[in-house]
């Protein structure tokens, strides 16, 4: 599957921000659906996943209860919907998918380009 992330830009502290991630073939609803972010120097780091369904979700202690992770498999899109933005949530934000329901980025299989999120304090 192809994945085209969307929807990152420049937002003050405290404001919201929603990225879609667009994806194309049929197979779409097969994949668990995950957000990555990297910020400069650091690591490639979870955010949240959806299960193929949406019906489960898990987020990233440094974002539950601020970020909401959805999907809509008749569109091949998965969102995230991000409230609350602090400064340390600025990064490149990553869509990809995988045939598990994980965390983990080396279990995921393919990879969007990435958005920029930036956000000012």
């Amino acid at each position: 599957v192809q994945l085209q992330a969307s929807g990152g830009g420049l937002v003050q502290a405290g404001g919201s921000l929603r990225l879609s991630c667009a994806a194309s073939g049929r197979t779409f609803s097969t994949y668990h659906m995950g957000w990555f972010r990297q910020a400069p120097g650091k690591e490639r780091e979870f955010v949240a996943v959806a299960s193929w369904s949406g019906a489960s979700t898990s987020y990233a202690d440094s974002v539950k209860g601020r970020f909401t992770i959805s999907r809509d498999n008749a569109k091949n899109t998965v969102f995230l919907q991000m409230n609350s933005l602090k400064p340390e949530d600025a990064a490149v934000y990553y869509c990809a998918a995988s045939f598990l329901f994980t965390t983990v980025p080396s279990n995921f299989n393919s990879w969007g380009q990435g958005t920029q999120v930036t956000v000012s304090s």
